[in-house]
């Protein structure tokens, strides 16, 4: 009797420790995602524009990038030099022809 006893307790004390971690665990995306596809697309066009308009290094572009009209401020406020490497790395990958900035400003 003493075993279905603690047999009892040891699965409902697991099935509340699971019940907790589901709660904590996030079940919808985030409002201000900013490494989604969408986001990064948007990113990427911004930056490919900022490019075409003449930016050389990267502390340029990532300049022109934040002062540009349609930065949003408040979705990408996490945006900063390293997000901009990855959105280039990522770019490089995906372009293996254009492998410098000056690459791709010639490409455009």
């Amino acid at each position: 009797m003493l075993e279905y006893g603690m047999m009892t307790a040891f699965v409902l004390a697991l099935g509340f420790s699971l019940w907790k971690l589901y709660i904590f665990m996030p079940n919808k995306p985030l409002e201000d995602d900013d490494m989604n596809t969408i986001s990064t697309e948007q990113l990427t066009m911004l930056m490919l524009k900022v490019i075409k308009e003449g930016a050389q290094d990267e502390e340029t572009i990532l300049q022109m990038m934040q002062d540009d009209a349609s930065f949003d401020h408040k979705h990408f406020w996490r945006f900063n030099q390293n997000r901009l490497r990855h959105l280039l790395q990522e770019y490089y990958i995906n372009h293996p022809d254009q492998q410098s900035i000056k690459a791709i400003q010639q490409a455009l």
